[in-house]
């Protein structure tokens, strides 16, 4: 969710969560079609950009042969410094421009070759209308969602709604991204699999970012968990903790592990995130520790079907309208 949560994935600026944002609709596109053209594609106008984390988001349109355009998201970002490259960087700059300087102090912009200057880049193509809007800098409310309100307010309008989540069977089936699998617990009932999420470029570990997804397909969010989940949840904590320490040599001590409400995707998912990292979507209003969550249903089984849960929504959604529409903002 960048200022709120997000109608699907990666970011105050999320792609989704850009999550919260975004893994998806490109990995899928760029796993069925030719590599994207952007040199053919024509700006339409910027969507939103983030200084914080030194991103932009375009909508784009690409002309076909027959001359029909077609709507794409690019999203483009500064991938984080690399140690074993600054060096490089230092030794290897094409140019160094001095800004301002006043006594000991100093400032300059400094022109890295091509090799050096690696720009992430995420498309979104065909793009919709949805698409469009989720990337769109908007006004953000706080929701104070009772039982009642989930109810008869959110669970109607998740069930109305056609969200696609085939990227997670095709992950769970091994239809894609099998070999970016890290761990799996082949369980149907307490299992899950455990893969980088597509904002992490997986080259370095300040910005670590995994995601667990379950193989059940029938628990949608933390509203749909109860006592009954625990063996999944207590698998989910534990063995992903073991399998980023085997992989990455990150201890548990260093992760922040947690979900989202509401998700960006409604299919269960558990996020692995460095603790040093400032993660899209790790804030007080969405994230929920998965140690608290368990301790919760441990606790009592109805947990969350009890208490009030307190999220961020947009003002173009949908779901903010539905809770506008009966007074509840």
């Amino acid at each position: 969710m960048a200022e709120g949560p997000l109608p699907k994935r990666k970011r105050e600026e999320e792609e989704e969560e850009d999550g919260e944002a975004a893994h998806h609709d490109g990995a899928a596109a760029a796993a069925t079609t030719a590599p994207f053209p952007l040199a053919e594609l024509r700006l339409r106008r910027v969507l939103r950009e983030s200084a914080r984390d030194k991103a932009v988001f375009l909508h784009g349109e690409v002309t076909s042969p027959s001359g029909e355009g077609t709507d794409a998201v690019i999203i483009l970002e500064k991938t984080p410094f690399q140690e074993e490259k600054v060096s490089d960087l230092l030794k290897k700059h094409m140019k160094l421009e001095l800004q301002m300087r006043n006594d000991i102090y100093s400032t300059y912009h400094l022109y890295p070759p091509p090799e050096l200057s690696e720009i992430k880049t995420t498309v979104v193509y065909p793009a919709t209308e949805k698409h469009l809007q989720k990337y769109l800098r908007q006004e953000v409310h706080l929701i104070r969602e009772t039982w009642e309100d989930y109810k008869n307010i959110t669970l109607p309008f998740i069930q109305s709604q056609s969200f696609s989540i085939q990227w997670v069977y095709n992950i769970l089936e091994k239809k894609a991204e099998a070999d970016r699998i890290i761990h799996e617990n082949p369980d149907p009932r307490d299992g899950f699999v455990l893969v980088p999420d597509f904002k992490w470029n997986q080259n370095q570990l300040d910005d670590l970012y995994l995601i667990a997804l379950v193989h059940r397909r029938e628990v949608k969010s933390l509203r749909d968990l109860t006592a009954e989940h625990l063996p999944l949840l207590r698998n989910i904590l534990q063995e992903g903790k073991e399998a980023v320490a085997k992989r990455f040599g990150v201890p548990g001590s260093q992760l922040r592990i947690y979900l989202h409400y509401q998700p960006s995707y409604y299919h269960l998912h558990v996020h692995f995130t460095a603790l040093g990292y400032d993660a899209p979507g790790s804030s007080v209003e969405r994230a929920h520790l998965l140690a608290d969550v368990i301790d919760n249903l441990a606790m009592d089984s109805m947990y969350y079907q009890k208490r009030a849960l307190t999220f961020a929504l947009r003002a173009d959604e949908l779901l903010f309208k539905k809770f506008q529409e009966v007074g509840r903002v």
